[in-house]
């Protein structure tokens, strides 16, 4: 079974198309086929003006009509397409998706924070997780940052935070919300096992990928302070130039760094996993499950 879903997130838009399979044990394996990233960067806008401008839903349209083709070339029957926090905030986002509908017949369905985060017990992380740990889900974006909280195979917690690198470029993340979720991390992960974090997002991937670290070897707080501090005192065209980095990447990537290091800090964890999961494959994940039921019903 081939399926797909998109995710119009603050920073980009991508596309994850994926193989579903039974596996040796019949749990099913997501195979990727193809991800596409294009940088619509729709927070830039949203987060200063409160709406997306005509140029950007065109840009937006324009994406969607790409990917539409590109799901007819793979044939894939089944696609789902959501929008995160830029498209939450923007007070047109209904006349967006009534646009989008129209012009290509493609439906978004704008998360909450709550289903944002959520959408991480979805990958099934947890069945693969040791139960002598606690973890912490880190997915930063563009507008937000999804925390889940899991221990013993469940999940404690899940919440969404309005901090995200776009919104720190902007200066839109008040000391008053970075005190909101620095308490409730500490209210929220004392008296648990030692927490571990598992981040997601471009910017923890790409720091990953510069660490030259093992596939499954964990990168330690430490190494997140010391890529900041190499990071941040450094010109946009320096980071571009000395890290070969996408000018979309290299000014996100330190707000990023900043959020990885504090919500690590604030849970006492010293490590962080970085399995290469995102939104996009918890959409698939979810996806697959309501095809299945769905199926089984009606057989």
């Amino acid at each position: 079974m081939r399926l797909s879903a998109i995710d119009i997130g603050s920073n980009a838009a991508r596309l994850l198309i994926s193989d579903v399979t039974p596996g040796w044990n019949m749990q099913p394996e997501f195979i990727k086929v193809l991800l596409v990233r294009v940088p619509l960067r729709l927070g830039m806008e949203v987060f200063d003006t409160g709406v997306i401008p005509e140029a950007k839903t065109e840009k937006l349209i324009k994406t969607l009509k790409a990917f539409k083709l590109l799901l007819d070339v793979y044939e894939v029957r089944y696609t789902k397409i959501c929008a995160t926090s830029a498209m939450r905030d923007a007070l047109n986002s209904r006349e967006i998706i009534h646009k989008v509908k129209q012009v290509t017949g493609m439906e978004i369905h704008i998360l909450s924070g709550q289903e944002e985060a959520g959408l991480i017990n979805e990958n099934h992380i947890a069945e693969t997780l040791s139960s002598e740990k606690s973890y912490l889900y880190i997915d930063v974006g563009g507008g937000s940052t999804e925390l889940t909280f899991i221990s013993e195979g469940k999940i404690i917690f899940k919440d969404s935070f309005n901090i995200g690198t776009i919104r720190l470029l902007k200066n839109q993340v008040s000391e008053a919300t970075w005190n909101e979720m620095k308490e409730y991390l500490k209210k929220n992960t004392k008296g648990y096992k030692k927490v571990t974090a598992i981040g997601s997002g471009g910017n923890i991937n790409k720091i990953f990928s510069l660490s030259k670290r093992k596939e499954g070897k964990p990168l330690t707080l430490d190494m997140l302070k010391d890529y900041y501090k190499e990071l941040s005192v450094l010109s946009l065209p320096q980071r571009i130039s000395l890290y070969k980095l996408r000018e979309d990447r290299a000014d996100v990537i330190v707000p990023a760094l900043l959020i990885y290091i504090n919500v690590m800090r604030w849970a006492d964890a010293d490590e962080i996993y970085v399995p290469k999961i995102g939104l996009a494959d918890g959409l698939i994940h979810q996806l697959y499950e309501e095809i299945t039921n769905k199926n089984s019903i009606a057989s």
